[in-house]
């Protein structure tokens, strides 16, 4: 055991601490530090080489590349310069004079809805929506591949957590017939795959059981419907649908989330939604540049036919190639080579010809469906469209992802149909 503690890393300066709790300490030496030696090789899966002035950089998550956005930075530098007595402390006090509130009711509106909630994160809207609305007597009914936060919701509501397939419409009308009626819990766009909900399939199937129905927005809103109001406004669902939330450190390049709430709702949630409670509101020059991004969003009509035109282009080039990619249809696609050190072998190759994506593994993805994540955004020139053509064709006969574990399952399921 001692062998495997000296390979971790050394942190500098480090300190004389306390033992650590006995089994706490065992879960490092059994489950941690062998998977960091053999799989890992000794080092974080998630940490590849630094990015240079010439990368291209496919790790991040701003869609319509408004990062540094002239207004944007300007609301915030306004608000920061500006002689107010700001008092920060809990969301939970703050009247409806305060400039939270003020974002709060442009946001619902802008989105179809009542009210809503700014939060600190989207994990944090996720978790606390789902604390206030659920109980040990309401069965929530989520999409096998929902987001971690909103398992994490339902398990701090103490309520039975019950998974569908994914995209399986049917499938989850069984497990509610089952079941009884409850909450519907879905992502509009998956995280780690790019596949879009059959939303109206799934409105329907809530319906047809009197559930109530929750769509986590996160990487629709601003980037799909009317102005960037998501993909439930494109599709008219507004109206059908209970709650909508959505992190803000996507398309709004920020850091906060949202919910929705009807308005009778509003005083309820605020007294029973624990992160809302126990955190602190935002500090005011990120609502004023919250405030401004939602302007600068929903005037970015071109921003977002660039950012589907390159997704168009760059699948369509990634499945010529040999790519499997078909999970997923938008923004975020999904090279999916299964084992980690075979995803640690992909990152590597790619960011050694300057084009960076992001590693996800367990636990945010199921064990051995590791993954490069590549998202892609409304900014990227015709020259870096060309250049990650180019290095896909490189890597592809050096990693040959027609034999990755998903492209044989996929092989297999069409022999099978």
């Amino acid at each position: 055991m001692q062998v495997m503690e000296r390979q971790l890393p050394a942190t500098p300066n480090t300190l004389k601490q306390p033992p650590l709790l006995p089994r706490l300490r065992e879960r490092l030496e059994t489950q941690f530090l062998p998977h960091w030696n053999t799989q890992w090789g000794g080092k974080c899966i998630l940490h590849g080489r630094p990015s240079g002035p010439d990368a291209i950089r496919l790790d991040g998550n701003d869609y319509l590349n408004i990062s540094g956005h002239s207004e944007i930075v300007g609301a915030q530098i306004a608000n920061l310069r500006c002689d107010s007595e700001n008092v920060i402390q809990s969301g939970a006090f703050l009247l409806d004079a305060h400039p939270s509130r003020r974002l709060e009711a442009s946001m619902a509106a802008w989105i179809g809805k009542e009210d809503g909630f700014i939060c600190q994160s989207g994990y944090a809207a996720n978790v606390g929506l789902l604390q206030a609305i659920a109980d040990e007597h309401t069965p929530v009914y989520l999409d096998t591949l929902a987001h971690t936060s909103l398992w994490e919701g339902v398990r701090a509501a103490r309520a039975p957590a019950h998974p569908f397939r994914h995209n399986d419409p049917a499938h989850l009308s069984k497990v509610i017939a089952r079941n009884g009626p409850g909450i519907v819990v879905v992502d509009s766009v998956y995280s780690t795959t790019g596949a879009l909900c059959p939303l109206r399939e799934m409105v329907e199937v809530a319906e047809q059981h009197g559930c109530t129905i929750l769509v986590d927005e996160s990487h629709s809103l601003g980037t799909h419907g009317p102005q960037g109001a998501g993909l439930c406004a494109e599709l008219g669902l507004v109206d059908r649908v209970h709650f909508i939330t959505a992190s803000l450190a996507k398309a709004f390049a920020g850091r906060a989330g949202f919910f929705t709430v009807p308005a009778e709702l509003r005083y309820y949630v605020l007294h029973h939604s624990y992160p809302n409670i126990f955190s602190s509101c935002l500090l005011p020059h990120e609502i004023a540049g919250l405030a401004a991004t939602l302007e600068v969003i929903r005037a970015s009509d071109d921003a977002r036919v660039r950012l589907h035109a390159n997704t168009r282009r760059l699948r369509a080039t990634l499945s010529d190639i040999g790519y499997p990619i078909h999970q997923g249809t938008q923004q975020i696609i999904s090279l999916e080579a299964g084992l980690e050190p075979d995803t640690m072998v992909l990152r590597d190759r790619l960011e050694e010809r300057n084009v960076f994506g992001a590693i996800f593994c367990a636990p945010a993805t199921s064990r051995n469906r590791a993954m490069v994540r590549l998202t892609l955004n409304a900014g990227l020139t015709e020259s870096e469209l060309d250049e990650i053509e180019k290095v896909a064709r490189e890597v592809a006969p050096i990693v040959k992802p027609w034999d990755w574990p998903i492209a044989r399952r996929a092989r297999a399921g069409r022999q099978e149909s």
